[in-house]
């Protein structure tokens, strides 16, 4: 596991080179955006450690969306802790039953790619996460009243119930999957989106894109791939150029 680093004021990202998850500071108390896999919990423990924290100041595991590499330690933190799991009503049902909707096309055709086989590698090492069994739902547009005080922008298209989370007095915006700027499955750099093998409709997530590209913000923080420092309407530009994969 990488070791954390701090991204932006307040902010650490943790994970690994393939997955990234966040850690929010507000005072004392703490939120983390997306939960990685179960692996990584260690990385966390330890990056707790350094600030002096604990679990117990965790007060919310807030979820851009309930895909299996962005829900791994939620369970085992509320469970363990007490920290109440948040998820965009649309994606509820997929965090309690991790049952997916149909994807417009198939994984086969992607495992040409080494960056694909190295993920499914990296992720069966590091365990696939439990179904959350109670988690506490939000609407667009939502200001959470967690540490951070994040707003919920629609980003759906990836899965029903993406949003990318804006801390506007941070100039933060955490992408989660509507941007990477590292595919995480074919290995392509530059801002762009989920290829569509994991996707429900690439169409609807570019579309999604103008809800952010107006955003105020210096860094883009994203589920997979390093930060971008040059705004939101420059990486949204370079994800239509890009196009699907």
């Amino acid at each position: 596991m990488a070791e954390s680093t701090r991204v932006a004021e307040g902010v650490h990202r943790l994970g690994s080179r393939l997955i990234n998850y966040y850690l929010v500071e507000d005072g004392d108390a703490l939120t983390l955006v997306d939960a990685g896999i179960p692996g990584y919990r260690p990385g966390l423990d330890s990056t707790l450690a350094a600030l002096g924290r604990s679990p117990g100041d965790i007060q919310a595991v807030v979820l851009t969306h309930a895909h299996a590499d962005h829900i791994g330690i939620a369970e085992k933190l509320r469970t363990e802790a007490g920290v109440p799991v948040y998820v965009h009503r649309a994606d509820e049902e997929l965090a309690r039953t991790r049952k997916e909707p149909k994807r417009e096309r198939g994984f086969l055709p992607y495992l040409r790619h080494g960056a694909a086989l190295g993920l499914i590698a990296h992720m069966a090492h590091n365990g696939f996460p439990p179904k959350l069994t109670e988690v506490t739902t939000f609407g667009d547009g939502d200001v959470l009243d967690v540490p951070g005080r994040p707003v919920a922008m629609p980003t759906p298209g990836h899965t029903e119930g993406h949003v990318s989370l804006h801390l506007p007095d941070r100039g933060v915006l955490f992408t989660g999957d509507a941007l990477n700027s590292r595919n995480p499955i074919t290995g392509r750099m530059g801002p762009q989106i989920m290829p569509a093998c994991v996707n429900v409709s690439s169409a609807q997530a570019l579309e999604s894109l103008s809800n952010i590209e107006s955003l105020d913000a210096g860094a883009l923080l994203f589920g997979h791939g390093d930060p971008w420092t040059d705004g939101p309407a420059a990486a949204v530009a370079r994800a239509r150029e890009l196009g699907p994969s």
